[in-house]
């Protein structure tokens, strides 16, 4: 008997149940998740299950009434599109309709809520230095006492509740108020000469006429302070009217009043300084659980190497001030995400929001983040439903599209392989099972919708799929021609055939992917969705084919090469068995006495 090849492992030719075990538990407990994630079924995109439209329109923003052009709604299309579609998978579509409108049409069965918070928010992020700070409405203390430890609090997100610059009175008069004084002083604090707080320092007003340079500059710097005293003495931020109003028009070099919620959940009112560090300055971020704490979700944030200088350098001029001055809010569109406080210049190039967030509210303020901010404000003109554009009737012609094809393979495989079509139907099925489990649960997973593109991807797989049995039962019968018995056929033709299987389905991944990766919208399903079968050929044909195969030519209907068996000897024309024979012996002269 001839030593098997160096290489050949007879452990894996004895077990093939393993793998059948393996892909069996696979399947079984991806089914499990699909059913336990509530998603039993794949989503369907805009053109077969129809969705909402939402309309958005631009807005020019104060002292740019020329911001809305060609270049910027292009660029806000390209900023929504990688928002509400990343992975160009989720068949959500955004386009410009006329001069400042934008059309984004999201499929049925997405979050549409999430979807719109996600395309219409701006995502313009400001670091700017606290000012000063109270909690608004009711539930302001009427006399409040600066505190110490909310000051010194080790907790990074902590909102101070009780700060020594709080109004003593919770209803102003027309007389000078504390939470007036607070604000005048807080301006006049936030005089440090700074590239981005120029606007501050011309806005600090003074109470000697020494201290500014010229009356009427004095005058003006005055009538800002006083200004921004009075929005400030009248912003309630419990009320969502005023919320949504604050610091509306303001510029990012100028001081601004604005809203957020404090730790324990109560609304709370600021004043800030210019804008230290912008969005722009952002390099990267992500959504990530804190486990060290058990805090919860937040978002981490890398800065370029400019923005690192400018964090360090604002952090290290509020660190030598006291609270509530040497905390920063992190400001996004308008409203206050977290003020943590800092006692010493932060020169890692990297920050974090922390809060209240769960995953979903974390993974979206992320994504706008890293995408970046959009050129132009928007509003939302309209919301409506749309119905499919082409129907269950066209989904279902392309269902039976696809069960008459999968039909034709089965009668090609029954008349053509006869026994041999027991493994390779079966095969089949694995693989469609792997495919509509794992579509269904790319549904909540990253997106995924299936549209008809798609649909024509999954049908034209079938062909793959089919072509890799044949490989391999053509090599086995090549063998088997040779004048080899059934099981080293087997052996023999595995590694030739799995050669041949893998070079063809590596090519169809590489074309699936150059595709995907080019084009976009539909074409994008389409290219996915056949990337996604040609890798399930590779682990039905390598994990159940191969091992079935083994197994079935251990039983006598195979080994004996039955006619019904497609493995026939006679009917392939093999030539007579292999037999190994000694060499005769050369005759032995006799040796002479």
């Amino acid at each position: 008997m001839a030593a098997p090849k160096k290489g050949r492992s007879a452990s894996a030719q004895s077990r093939p149940g393993r793998s059948l075990a393996f892909i069996l538990i696979a399947i079984a407990a991806l089914t499990g998740g699909m059913f336990l994630s509530g998603h039993p079924t794949p989503r369907l995109g805009i053109d077969l299950a129809g969705g909402t439209s939402i309309t958005l329109t631009a807005k020019n923003e104060p002292g740019q009434p020329n911001a809305i052009n060609k270049t910027n709604m292009n660029t806000a299309v390209d900023i929504m599109n990688r928002r509400v579609n990343g992975l160009g998978v989720s068949e959500a579509e955004v386009q410009t309709q006329g001069s400042d409108n934008i059309i984004v049409n999201i499929p049925k069965g997405t979050n549409s809520k999430e979807a719109r918070d996600q395309v219409g928010t701006t995502a313009k992020l400001y670091f700017r230095p606290v000012l000063a700070t109270e909690v608004s409405g009711s539930a302001a203390s009427a006399s409040p006492s600066p505190s110490a430890s909310s000051s010194s609090s080790s907790k990074a997100t902590d909102k101070a509740t009780e700060k020594a610059t709080s109004s003593s009175s919770a209803s102003p008069t027309s007389s000078a108020t504390s939470q007036g004084r607070a604000v005048t002083d807080a301006l006049k604090a936030d005089s440090t000469p700074s590239a981005s707080s120029s606007a501050s320092s011309s806005a600090s007003p003074s109470a000697s006429s020494s201290a500014s340079p010229s009356a009427s500059s004095s005058a003006s710097a005055s009538a800002a302070a006083t200004k921004l005293q009075a929005q400030y003495t009248a912003l309630d931020c419990t009320d969502k009217a005023q919320r949504a109003k604050a610091g509306e028009g303001s510029k990012e070099t100028d001081p601004t009043v604005a809203c957020g919620k404090n730790s324990s959940g109560q609304w709370q009112k600021y004043v800030l300084g210019p804008a230290e560090v912008k969005g722009t300055d952002i390099k990267s971020a992500a959504a990530v659980f804190d486990t060290q704490s058990a805090a919860g979700w937040k978002v981490t944030m890398e800065f370029t190497s400019g923005g690192s200088k400018k964090f360090a350098n604002i952090t290290g001029k509020l660190a030598q001030n006291q609270s509530p001055q040497n905390q920063f809010a992190i400001v996004l569109d308008g409203d206050v995400v977290s003020d943590p406080f800092v006692n010493q210049a932060l020169t890692g190039g990297n920050a974090e929001i922390s809060g209240s967030f769960d995953q979903t509210e974390a993974q979206s303020l992320a994504n706008m983040l890293k995408y970046g901010s959009l050129p132009l404000d928007f509003k939302e003109s309209s919301v409506t439903t749309v119905t499919a554009a082409l129907g269950g009737e066209q989904l279902h012609a392309g269902l039976i599209a696809g069960a008459i094809g999968l039909g034709l393979v089965v009668i090609y495989l029954v008349v053509y392989y006869r026994g041999l079509s027991i493994i390779a139907i079966p095969s089949l099925l694995v693989s469609g099972a792997l495919t509509y489990v794992i579509m269904a649960l790319l549904g909540p997973t990253i997106g995924f919708a299936l549209n008809l593109p798609a649909v024509c991807g999954a049908i034209v797989a079938i062909g793959i799929t089919a072509d890799s049995f044949i490989v391999f039962f053509e090599r086995i019968r090549d063998e088997i021609r040779e004048g080899r018995s059934l099981r080293p056929a087997v052996e023999r033709a595995w590694p030739r055939a799995r050669r041949t299987i893998l070079v063809s389905d590596f090519v169809s991944f590489l074309a699936a992917a150059v595709l995907f990766i080019v084009t976009v919208g539909k074409v994008q399903g389409f290219a996915f969705t056949l990337g996604l079968t040609t890798v399930l050929d590779v682990v039905v044909v390598f994990f159940f084919t191969k091992p079935l195969m083994t197994l079935l030519a251990r039983r006598k209907f195979y080994a004996s090469g039955s006619k019904w068996s497609g493995l026939d000897p006679k009917a392939l024309g093999a030539k007579p068995p292999l037999r190994r024979t000694r060499r005769p012996s050369a005759p032995v002269d006799p040796k002479e006495a």
